[in-house]
This record gives structure tokens, sequence and C-alpha cells, in this order.
């Protein structure tokens, strides 16, 4: 794919990533899945090699990039065949967070381990009460006490949370009630996986990744004042800025496994031949893949705008590019491997080719983080300017 709007280092690190990525590949990740296990010796080689950290600040030990790097990292990784899904999470939201808006005291305890991999963090914003609708959040938290040394209380639930059984903590949204206007707004707290009251069970699902997902219970959750994240009244602005990045490395996610999609599609047309000439010579497989090829560079480019907006601090400009590269990203994954499924025919199907899992896996870009009907809202309202319905 082409690269020449990035710079040779994007370059280099692209291609750098790319080898490790090889030397994983997918079947890597399948015996990972097939083991129930998690992918920690790749986690653990991207880690030594600064990748993971690539977007943390160096004073934290990370690598003073920003999500263009970040980004490459995942799709590279993706395109590989092995796709790092807790990358969005803990460096790309929970990472991005604390550098931005943690203490001192958050930053140094955190950053230099989600840097090196020694530490994971999971991310809880969505609950079964709530959706997509990130207002109707019930999740709250109470002062215990009066003074800004009082304990928080934390109590609601959360679903679909990646990884909360290998990560050290999990940064949660809640809400907490303005002492002015009595209105609850959000907050974000960082709450350790022992924690009393924090509880966390398995949801059965028919996705296969290493990922697993979880639903949590806060029940009367105890935690330090200095547990929660920034300043109580800015709790919008830091939410914004972890779903931003959120949304960059849902397209990265995407575009890579497009591409590992389509490159074991335009692989299979070149040789399998059924006729005079390889099936590849054939305008009904050769425009479809070419089609998807497109698709999945349109939406690089939209991810590479928004990227350099948010690593520019135009969180607002970031905000409506990353809404658009997840949704483009998200389209190009779910045609790209369709495509590439039905160029394979039966073998598609197979194990052997490594596809068929991927049917199911393109669907988590088009509705996670966010679904493409809320992006297809948020286009209108905020870029068009057309009323809500809602």
């Amino acid at each position: 794919m082409s690269t020449v709007l990035e710079t040779e280092e994007h370059r280099a690190l692209r291609d750098a990533v790319a080898a490790l990525g090889k030397r994983y590949g997918r079947d890597y990740m399948t015996s990972v899945v097939r083991e129930e296990s998690h992918p920690r010796e790749l986690w653990a080689e991207a880690a030594k090699l600064g990748y993971l950290g690539v977007n943390l600040p160096e004073e934290y030990g990370g690598g003073g990039g920003g999500m263009a790097e970040l980004s490459i990292v995942l799709e590279e990784l993706g395109a590989a065949g092995s796709p790092l899904l807790m990358m969005v999470v803990s460096p790309a939201i929970c990472g991005t967070v604390i550098a931005r808006f943690g203490t001192e005291a958050q930053k140094r305890t955190w950053l230099p381990g989600l840097a090196d991999g020694s530490l994971t963090m999971a991310f809880g914003i969505t609950e079964p009460d709530a959706g997509s609708n990130s207002h109707r959040i019930t999740t709250t938290a109470r002062r215990d006490g009066s003074g800004a040394d009082a304990d928080w209380l934390l109590t609601g639930r959360k679903v679909f949370v990646s990884g909360v059984d290998i990560a050290d903590a999990t940064l949660i949204v809640g809400r907490t009630e303005d002492a002015t206007s009595g209105r609850l707004k959000p907050c974000l707290f960082i709450v350790p996986r022992d924690t009393p009251g924090f509880g966390r069970s398995q949801i059965d699902m028919e996705l296969q990744a290493p990922e697993k997902q979880f639903e949590l219970v806060l029940d009367d959750v105890r935690l330090p004042a200095d547990a929660l994240v920034g300043d109580e009244d800015a709790g919008l602005l830091q939410l914004f800025a972890g779903l931003n990045p959120e949304r960059i490395m849902t397209a990265a996610f995407g575009i890579g496994m497009g591409r590992y999609a389509l490159a074991r599609a335009v692989d299979y047309a070149r040789t399998r031949q059924v006729w005079k000439e390889p099936i590849g010579a054939h305008q009904a497989i050769a425009h479809p893949l070419a089609q998807a090829h497109i698709e999945l560079e349109l939406a690089r480019l939209m991810m590479q705008k928004a990227a350099r907006l948010y690593d520019e601090g135009d969180d607002i400009g970031a905000g409506e590019a990353a809404n658009m590269a997840k949704y483009a990203a998200g389209e190009a994954c779910v045609r790209a491997v369709d495509q590439a499924v039905h160029t394979l025919g039966g073998n598609g199907l197979t194990r052997e080719y490594g596809l068929a899992s991927l049917i199911t896996a393109a669907r988590v870009a088009r509705i996670a983080p966010v679904s493409r009907e809320m992006i297809l809202n948020y286009v209108s309202h905020q870029s068009l300017g057309l009323p809500k319905s809602y």
C-alpha cells in the first residue's frame, strides 16, 4: 500500500513492525485462540521493541510519538494476521488519558509500565441499559465524607469490557454529581483489578479472539481520592481525549484485518487455475479485489488525517475525522473479508486458509466501540448541521 504521505521514520517503523508481525502471523494468533490463552509473546516482544508505548511521553518511558505512530503498529500487526486488540485500549485510550490529564503520581505509576508492557489497563464505558448513549450511564461515584481527600464509592455495571482478566486496572467511566447544579457529569477512575467489590464475569462470545469480554459489577467499590483521573470538572474533555484515539485505533485494526484478507485472496487469485488463465485474470474476480484495495486505501487516508489532527491538538477536528475513519475502515474491512472468502470459494471457509473466522471478527469494526449508525448520527448533526431525531 502507498505510504507517500508518511515520513521516512514512519515508513521505517511500518517496515519494522511488518517484519515482527511476519514472525508471528495468523497461525500464531489462531493457536493462541485455540488454547484459550493470550498473545503474551507477541505483546512482550512488541513492548521490548518500543512499539506499545510509541505514543507515550519519553519522560515516562514512551517513544514520544502519537496516534500516527501507534496506528501504524496496530495496522501492520493486523496486516500480518496478528493484531493486538488491547493496543486499542491500554496504550491508546488509557495511556493517552493519563498522559494528558493524570496527576504526576498517576503518570509515574502507570505510564512506564504501559509503555514497556509490564502493566495493562482495560477501559469500561458501555453499560447494559445505555448502549451507545453515554448520557444514560448510571455508574455513579460519590464522596464518602467531605474534603478533597475523601474516598470515592463507585457503584454500577459495565459490559463488553475487553481484557479485564489480564489488566492490572480498569479505567472506569462513571458520573458524579455537580455540587452547584446537581447534574451528573462524567468522570474517570482507575480501579485496580483486585479492589474489593469489583466483580467480573466472562461473556460467552461467538467471536473467536484472544481478548475475552467481561461484564463488571461495581458494588460500592471504595477508591482513594487520587483514583480520579484529572480534574473533576473536566470529565467530558478527558473522556473524548480517550474516545478519539479509540476510533483511530479501531480504524487501524479494521484496515490491518482487511489488508490481511485481501493479500490472501490476491495470492490465491494469482495462482488458482481452473480454466486457461488463473482466476485473477477474470474481471469478476479482479475488479472486486481492486475495489477492496481502493476502499482500504481511502480509509487509511482518513485515519492518517485523524491521527495528525489529534497529534496536533485539534480535538474537534480529530473527532470528526476519527469517526469518519472508523466508519470507512469498518465498511472496507467487512467488504474486503467478504470478497476474500468469496474469491477462495469453499477454501475460504477452511481452517487452512484462516479467513472464515474473520467473517465474524470483521464486524467488530462496524459495531464497536460505536456503531456505524451512531457515527452517521454524529456526521449528520456535527458536520452537516441537521437536527437530531433523539
